[in-house]
């Protein structure tokens, strides 16, 4: 039996590649002489018993386990895809959802709709319930994907949000509309958990920036088809007043079927098999995904380069995930935070009053509000899609900085314009645009981000973290700081909540200069070693 290797060592925030292997098992060792973690020499990186002294190790069990390095040599496949609609396609509901609530609100509001409520009701109360749900959703949810698995999550919150907005359908009061918008956002919340992190261990490390970018972008396809839907479904002429927007809903619930019955094949992550003692389950799962690729691409896989040595254990306490993201990787939780800040600030400058500007200073008819932010949601998707190559080919540092940079300075350029009066409906919606296509890929970023920069055993409550941190400083500074400002009808106004958004971008952007973590094709145990993994003692 050959001695483990040792997975890596903390190094200014970061940790050193694994050894490498060409072995293709998962080996469960308890106390015997060569089971001793030894760290790979730098001359010898197969990490075998050349230049290494077998010691003696404690009696608790170790695994060693070469299934990273089997999941991220993987060329792009049909298994990939199956992931990718299985999993990402629900960010395209939440788009739809989000958009459609608010486009619908004035309809709710008015006589024979079936519901009596008002439409700032609607904007203002549904609206922050829908934000806390999601923030306590993805805390919830997060802990439990950590404990319980992704698959069994992804399954029950994608089931949740659907039978929550099922229910919202048939609403016929007030106080059922609240209700079922809070569970709502409760299900979507722990969406992003469950998702982002399962995705980010499946998907091969040389795809995984591109991958989450188009994943999380594909909100504002979504918000396109909720722009265009609104304006069918709310039209007497096809339908009742009182049942239009009750389809928007329905048709919402029917897609979300749909994703379901795909995301059933989608298996759970054999990372976190494997961190849980079920190393032999992780094994058959990897080899059956690998089987499938061969057969597909006809020809034999590269050699997995890389093993990691792990004492398996069942769920990890909030004492130590705390300690963990925020002393050990202080620097990349501060990352994280102001990544997560600045988008919400930059987005709710930009999107939370842009039916008011529009309306306000130029005259747009709150009827075609809708075909500008369908334009608006157009540049935000097209940023990750087009720029996402880039953030795994480039890499990470320079792309999430520069995106941030970039649109916080497009936002200050468009501040100056529209004070000065240079702008019409058409041009500013144009520079909108070219600033939220370099901030959708910088905001789809800090996902991805927060996602791979802290160990497998804290992924998902570390994604829920940030991602109800970004929520709520978005759903608290949209009708805090910026509702005021671009509702006033005063230039000075509007243009000061433009450059307030600006600023926090470029803030941003300036920590991600100096503190985001060269992730680009590097495996995730590469970048944050498991808290499970076996130490010298």
């Amino acid at each position: 039996m050959r001695p483990n290797d040792k997975a890596g060592a903390e190094h200014g925030g970061e940790t050193a590649a694994p050894g490498t292997s060409g072995d293709r098992r998962t080996t469960a060792h308890a106390g015997t002489t060569n089971d001793k973690p030894t760290t790979a020499n730098p001359a010898n990186p197969t990490g075998n018993a050349k230049g290494t002294t077998p010691t003696t190790t404690p009696t608790t069990p170790t695994v060693t386990t070469d299934v990273p390095a089997r999941l991220d040599r993987l060329p792009w496949s049909r298994w990939h895809w199956t992931v990718v609609i299985g999993l990402g396609t629900v960010w395209i509901l939440d788009g739809l959802e989000v958009t459609v609530v608010g486009n619908i609100a004035g309809r709710l509001s008015e006589q024979g709709s079936g519901l009596p409520i008002s439409s700032a009701q609607v904007t203002g109360i549904a609206a922050a319930l829908y934000v806390a749900g999601a923030c306590l959703g993805a805390l919830f949810f997060g802990r439990l994907t950590d404990l319980f698995g992704r698959k069994k999550l992804f399954l029950i919150t994608l089931a949740f949000y659907l039978a929550a907005t099922a229910l919202t359908a048939v609403s016929f009061s007030s106080w059922w509309f609240f209700i079922f918008r809070f569970l709502t956002g409760f299900g979507i919340g722990g969406e992003y958990a469950a998702i982002n992190s399962a995705i980010d261990e499946l998907i091969p490390s040389a795809y995984r920036g591109r991958v989450d970018l188009v994943i999380n972008g594909s909100f504002w396809l979504g918000a396109i088809g909720g722009s265009l839907l609104s304006i069918v479904m709310l039209d007497t002429a096809f339908f009742p007043m009182n049942v239009g927007w009750r389809l928007t809903f329905a048709l919402g619930v029917v897609l979300g079927l749909v994703i379901l019955l795909v995301r059933r094949n989608v298996p759970e992550s054999p990372r976190w098999l494997f961190i849980h003692g079920r190393g032999d389950e992780a094994d058959r799962l990897v080899t059956t995904i690998e089987q499938q690729i061969t057969d597909e691409k006809g020809e034999p896989l590269p050699e997995p380069e890389g093993e990691i040595t792990i004492h398996p254990r069942k769920s990890i306490g909030f004492v130590e995930i705390a300690r963990t993201v925020f002393s050990r990787y202080r620097r990349r939780a501060v990352l994280g935070l102001a990544l997560f800040i600045g988008q919400a600030f930059l987005y709710n400058a930009v999107t939370f009053g842009f039916g008011a500007i529009l309306t306000s200073f130029f005259d747009v008819s709150t009827a075609r509000t809708g075909y500008y932010f369908a334009v608006m949601a157009a540049g935000n998707f097209l940023g990750p899609l087009l720029l996402g190559k880039l953030f795994d080919t480039v890499g990470r540092r320079i792309m999430i900085s520069g995106t941030y940079l970039l649109s916080g300075v497009l936002l200050f350029a468009t501040a100056w314009l529209f004070s000065a009066g240079h702008l019409t409906a058409t041009t500013l919606t144009a520079c909108w645009c070219v600033v939220l296509f370099f901030a959708s890929a910088g905001a789809s970023s800090a996902y991805l981000t927060v996602s791979e920069i802290f160990p497998m055993e804290t992924r998902a409550m570390a994604i829920a973290f940030f991602y109800a941190v970004g929520t709520a400083a978005g759903g608290i500074s949209g009708p805090l700081v910026f509702a005021g400002l671009t509702e006033s009808g005063v230039v000075a106004d509007t243009a000061f909540a433009f450059c307030v958004g600006a600023t926090l971008m470029c803030l941003a952007g300036l920590t991600a200069a100096f503190l985001a973590v060269r992730a680009e094709r590097r495996s995730l145990e590469s970048i944050a070693s498991p808290l499970s993994t076996a130490t010298d003692t």
